[in-house]
């Protein structure tokens, strides 16, 4: 793990995490079709953490001492702010929130939310959008977002949290920008990287 103390620092670091594990189980049933997956990503969009959890001291440890503190407009992503840097009120911005899945309109078929995430955000990923965002629309959205973190790094340590997806479309702006990730945390929940300025 890199030294990741604020202080003397011209830039950053920059914390990224995932949120934490949601109420809404994508595991769970009954199958459902695709206008009731739809359904289900709309409350699933809205919805809080599962109860009974805390942030890891991992994460917590790495965010202490965080300067800035940003979360999407979701709920999710802001408990999880709350729980794991929770000596500063972070600032909920819709520019992080996560890319959408628009589900393939596939009649007749009922599947797990699981299975409806895979087939939706590879349909996204090849120009499906139904009526929201689309990939090139999300790809512009993460470079705003990426240049917002950028932005405040030069007012020290800045920790997001956020969503799984969205932030790997982070990834390849941070480092258009300038930065590297120096610890690669994974992509589960409460999962995080850091990035340094190089």
């Amino acid at each position: 793990m890199p030294d990741t103390t604020s202080t003397g620092r011209k830039r950053g670091p920059i914390i990224i995490s995932r949120h934490g594990r949601p109420a809404l189980d994508r595991t769970a049933g009954p199958r459902l079709n695709w206008k009731e997956y739809r359904d289900w990503w709309e409350r699933y969009e809205i919805g809080p953490l599962a109860d009974d959890q805390d942030a890891p001291d991992a994460l917590k440890q790495v965010v202490a001492d965080a300067d800035i503190v940003f979360a999407s407009a979701r709920l999710r992503a802001q408990q999880t702010a709350a729980k794991a840097a929770p000596h500063l009120q972070a600032l909920y911005d819709p520019v992080f929130n996560e890319a959408p899945l628009p589900p393939p309109l596939l009649p007749g078929v009922r599947y797990l939310p699981k299975t409806w995430n895979v087939l939706a955000r590879a349909v996204w990923l090849n120009g499906h959008a139904l009526d929201g965002e689309s990939v090139k629309e999300a790809r512009l959205r993460a470079a705003s977002a990426a240049a917002k973190l950028d932005e405040a790094s030069s007012e020290g340590k800045v920790y997001l949290a956020a969503h799984g997806w969205f932030n790997r479309m982070i990834r390849p702006e941070m480092k258009k920008l300038g930065w590297k990730c120096t610890f690669d945390g994974g992509d589960a929940y409460w999962s995080f990287r850091v990035y340094e300025f190089k």
